[in-house]
């Protein structure tokens, strides 16, 4: 199939009609939408006439009063095969740390808490100080804070059904 001058205009015509290129393939004959969209794309067409029933805005439909009402949604995202509902233990109270007990980097030593309070960029930055728990880094509150059993931090071992 070759592309007449007469077939070319054809096609120029029924393009701005606003025929779909199916419609215009099926007219033409012997072609298929693909042809009559590429031929379109290499004359430059543009500027279609619109269909009446896309020139007029589509009519929204009434909203029907009180019986509905939105259900809030946990805003779960991803895969929720594997979720884990854990029961997280309330977080320890926030320690209010005494002036005198406040240690800079060059103060610590093994024998205080290494914890840091605040933003390390920040004039107030400053290290917990107070006594270790057993020759850990922090005090017995923050190892709490930082250090969680094993059994809470587990996935749920139950097996897999794939």
């Amino acid at each position: 199939m070759s592309w007449t001058d007469e077939r070319v205009e054809l096609l120029k015509k029924l393009w701005s009609d606003g025929l779909s290129a199916s419609q215009i393939a099926a007219e033409l004959g012997g072609i298929t939408r693909n042809a009559v969209i590429g031929k379109v794309h290499r004359l430059g067409l543009s500027g279609r006439a619109k269909s009446p029933s896309s020139a007029a805005p589509r009519p929204r439909k009434a909203r029907t009063s009180g019986h509905m009402l939105r259900v809030s949604r946990p805003a779960i995202r991803g895969n929720t095969a594997l979720a884990y509902d854990y029961d997280l233990e309330p977080e320890p109270q926030l320690l209010e740390i005494p002036v005198e007990q406040r240690k800079t980097l060059l103060q610590l030593n093994e024998h205080t808490c290494r914890w840091p309070v605040g933003d390390p960029g920040a004039g107030d930055f400053f290290f917990c100080g107070g006594d270790t728990a057993n020759e850990l880094p922090y005090c017995s509150y923050h190892c709490r804070v930082a250090y969680q059993p094993a059994h809470d931090r587990r996935r749920d071992k139950r097996p897999f059904r794939g």
